[in-house]
């Protein structure tokens, strides 16, 4: 005894109950990813399962433009400046993984635009290991690992050179506690 299955659902008429918030956010993000050049969202949304989680930390997507000629597109990937040339080594890599995304050669060529982590791009793009480096900076160092930074600078005569020896000690005897 197979049930039959329930006929779809009439797009004209909204769900009683409790609706999903994924289906009230769907328009308002395609057509915003389809205004910078997406027509493909899952490249926006599940871009570290696209081109593999180092590079995402290092890049984000920001556009897609399309040329006169038709040859493909150009995707423009916003990159900060000490990962350019990395990334750039594994810019043939890329072209592959998004035309699998897409299923046909749409992206003929990735164009790099650097930046900082931080100040132009705030706002547009956040790195993942740049908000690692901010939460681990916020983390206090324990009272013991900062008391024994300071009993193993305290011969230093030098000020400067002391509290240089202490952040160092601290550093040191931090890291080894993780």
């Amino acid at each position: 005894m197979s049930r039959k299955p329930l006929p779809p659902p009439d797009p004209s008429r909204r769900m009683r109950g409790f609706e999903a918030a994924s289906g009230f956010l769907r328009d308002p993000i395609r057509h915003a990813s389809e205004s910078r050049g997406f027509a493909v969202a899952r490249l926006l949304t599940h871009w570290p399962e696209v081109v593999g989680e180092d590079l995402a930390r290092m890049t984000r997507p920001v556009k897609i433009g399309y040329g006169r000629e038709g040859f493909g597109a150009t995707l423009t990937l916003l990159v900060a400046s000490a990962h350019a040339p990395m990334v750039q080594m594994q810019l043939p890599r890329m072209v592959e993984k998004v035309n699998a995304v897409y299923g046909y050669a749409a992206i003929s060529r990735i164009a790099l635009t650097q930046t900082a982590a931080t100040g132009f791009a705030e706002g547009q793009a956040t790195f993942a290991y740049a908000q690692n480096a901010v939460q681990k900076a916020a983390q206090e160092p324990d009272s013991q690992i900062t008391e024994k930074a300071k009993e193993t600078a305290a011969p230093i005569a030098d000020p400067g050179l002391r509290a240089a020896l202490e952040a160092l000690a601290q550093n040191i005897l931090t890291r080894r506690r993780n």
